[in-house]
């Protein structure tokens, strides 16, 4: 089966930073959370596949194709959707469709007014009169009215109160459900385990894992315990030990639990618990 996106040993090196050899592909119809602090890799990541980034290495293909040599006919398929997109702030949306569609030739204006009318947008406001809710809301309308098979979210529910980040989630759901896939950059990770399959682990510049979401977070378990418990034996289970309210907390490989202290409290980690003692240094 054609992979709907295929990263291949994508390296960018600049002075402070390096990518270092990027490799993961995209199932068709699932989605897929790209995960990592601030600064590891993933805005440069998802520029380097449009070609905002000049990768010193590496390749990108989509659907087989390289984005090198069939860029305009894969953007005709791929819709990217960011919480930092900026429209002209003073332009009724209208205005803005009018122009955006003129780029599209599988534009498909019953499908435009259809999701302007699911997600409660008046074409006669402007992005200036958007929440950012609703203006993330109108870039998937755009990327859906032209048919994208692919959309690339980066960032897409960053500083969105907790029921318009739902309502999102839901949106994207629905959407895989219809068969798109789903490539979703972000830093809030309860967001992915309520709506991702897979998930992609990028660690200063590095992947750390691409699997199943669900795989990856049996692989862990969280484990709470005194300071004065953690033995130089104990010491090289733990993964991430950091200081909590009460005592210790660290990650432990599901597969060495019977290494541990009896005495120790052990519950089940969330991706958030497994990406917090992952960054711990």
């Amino acid at each position: 089966m054609i992979k709907p996106l295929e990263i291949q040993k994508l390296r960018k090196v600049y002075p402070t930073f390096t990518l270092d050899n990027i490799s993961f592909s995209l199932e068709p119809g699932k989605i897929t959370g790209f995960i990592g602090r601030n600064g590891a890799g993933k805005s440069t990541t998802l520029n380097a596949l449009f070609n905002f980034v000049n990768p010193d290495a590496g390749r990108v293909l989509f659907w087989g194709e390289d984005v090198n040599t069939k860029e305009c006919e894969i953007k005709q398929k791929v819709g990217f959707v960011s919480s930092g997109v900026n429209y002209y702030p003073t332009k009724k949306l209208k205005k803005i469709t009018t122009i955006t569609k003129m780029f599209y030739h599988n534009w498909d204006e019953d499908a435009y007014n259809r999701y302007m009318h699911l997600f409660k947008l008046d074409e006669n406001k402007t992005p200036k009169q958007l929440s950012v809710g609703m203006k993330i809301k109108y870039a998937l309308v755009l990327a859906l009215s032209h048919k994208a098979e692919l959309l690339i979210l980066d960032e897409p529910t960053s500083g969105l109160d907790p029921v318009s980040r739902e309502e999102l989630l839901d949106i994207f759901i629905n959407l895989s459900e219809e068969g798109k896939t789903i490539l979703f950059s972000t830093h809030i990770t309860s967001d992915l385990e309520k709506c991702a399959d897979q998930i992609v682990y990028i660690k200063n510049g590095q992947i750390k894992a691409d699997k199943s979401i669900k795989v990856f977070v049996e692989e862990y378990k969280l484990v709470s315990f005194d300071k004065e418990e953690m033995s130089e034996v104990q010491k090289d289970l733990l993964i991430g030990a950091k200081k909590a309210k009460t005592g210790m907390t660290a990650l432990v490989s599901s597969k060495r639990m019977n290494e541990l202290s009896k005495s120790w409290a052990v519950s089940e980690a969330t991706l958030d618990d497994i990406m917090i003692h992952m960054e711990v240094e």
